[in-house]
């Protein structure tokens, strides 16, 4: 077993647009009838979910979906769940001076948050964290446990592809 970590900074109203942010359901929609314009949109836009939702590093619904991304988009890889708590710690530390919310920049809060994260790993769970910075922007962290994940252990690693 290890772990992936994952960072993504970007507009919140990305992030919150949740169909690129959700696997495709696994049965494509049946073929458009011709001058079916609805169901030709319905078509489209699934083909434009598959495309977007493989290679965006926009965080997915689901934690564990991390692991049917882009081996590109882990920004580290650690077998002992301390060494995935020490980078959570540097990038919370990195983000801090640009929490909207003072409450968050506490560092007695951030020790909290990386304890129970490598409490989690340890057992196999996965953590995802999120932050407003300052404007629009939303700032999101996530720590996968891999091979097997616990929530979908039919999920490969993503660096064995």
């Amino acid at each position: 077993m290890h772990h992936h970590g994952y960072a993504w900074t970007g507009e919140k109203r990305v992030f919150d647009d949740e169909a690129v942010r959700r696997p495709p359901y696994p049965d494509p929609p049946p073929p458009a009838a011709p001058g079916d314009s609805a169901a030709q949109r319905l078509v489209e836009r699934y083909r434009e979910v598959v495309a977007e939702f493989a290679v965006t590093g926009v965080p997915p619904m689901e934690t564990a979906y991390w692991l049917v991304k882009p081996a590109a988009l882990v920004r580290g890889t650690w077998a002992e769940p301390k060494e995935a708590g020490v980078w959570l710690a540097e990038r919370l530390a990195e983000a801090a001076p640009r929490f909207a919310r003072g409450s968050e920049r506490d560092p007695v809060r951030t020790e909290r948050l990386v304890r129970d994260t490598v409490e989690r790993l340890g057992w196999g769970g996965d953590v995802s964290l999120g932050h407003f910075l300052g404007g629009t922007l939303f700032h999101s962290l996530a720590l996968v446990t891999c091979s097997p994940n616990r929530a979908r252990p039919d999920l490969g690693c993503p660096l064995a592809r």
